[in-house]
């Protein structure tokens, strides 16, 4: 088993004022070599934006992003005719693909939106752009990996990938097993919330690790935790 381990304190950190974005890999104005992602997960994005503020409309080529949200309500326009407000509990996926247009705002005027956004490298270049998004029963997530986004998973979000995103909702003491679908998968784990130890590190809030070469991998919650999981290709 190889692993690589990020802090959260040890990511980049942007503040504008109407957002505060912290990076887990290079991304904008923060730049580290030793970060330049995960096998072919590129970017998670930890952003906070202010009420009725966002992203006017910006372009986008050949990349798959998804969008988590966490708290608040987030609003989504591109050029490919996709519109939607996303809140906690539901997925948004995009293909940019040959190449798109799209505006992200916090719906609320009183309410900061927390997301993670993540991008992954397509599999395929030059697809039709693409929009979805999907809300999950929460109880898939209990006590066990529900998987949100899948190449080949009709209950999950199409990716242009052989990735797969999966989340936990872990009670205390909770112990699972992740198993790799590919040999050559590696595995970007992510505390959203909470305490766990993950393979053979012990993560806090916001703290990740990847984790690879190996057929599977031990998690168990040393406290109530919420987790990501981000498998993905390594080459």
């Amino acid at each position: 088993m190889k692993t690589v381990y990020h802090k959260a304190e040890e990511r980049g950190v942007a503040e504008h004022g109407w957002l505060e974005s912290h990076f887990s890999f290079s991304f904008a104005d923060y730049y580290d070599p030793t970060k330049m992602g995960f096998g072919l997960l590129r970017v998670i994005n930890d952003d906070i934006i202010q009420p009725s503020e966002g992203f006017g409309m910006h372009p986008h080529m050949n990349m798959e992003i998804v969008t988590i949200p966490l708290e608040g309500e987030l609003k989504h326009m591109d050029n490919s005719g996709g519109v939607g407000i996303i809140t906690a509990g539901e997925v948004q996926i995009m293909s940019a693909g040959t190449g798109i247009r799209h505006s992200e705002f916090n719906a609320s005027a009183t309410t900061p939106v927390k997301l993670l956004q993540i991008w992954v490298i397509p599999q395929k270049e030059d697809i039709t752009p693409r929009y979805d998004q999907k809300r999950f029963d929460p109880t898939l997530f209990h006590n066990t990996i529900g998987t949100v986004v899948a190449p080949n998973d009709a209950s999950a979000l199409w990716i242009n990938q052989n990735a797969w995103f999966s989340l936990s909702n872990l009670d205390k003491g909770t112990q699972l097993t992740y198993t790799m679908r590919h040999a050559n998968s590696g595995v970007y784990c992510f505390v959203i919330e909470g305490e766990a130890l993950a393979g053979e590190v012990t993560l806090t809030k916001r703290d990740a690790v990847g984790i690879w070469d190996t057929p599977s991998f031990e998690i168990k919650a040393n406290e109530g935790s919420r987790l990501l999981f981000v498998e993905v290709p390594m080459k």
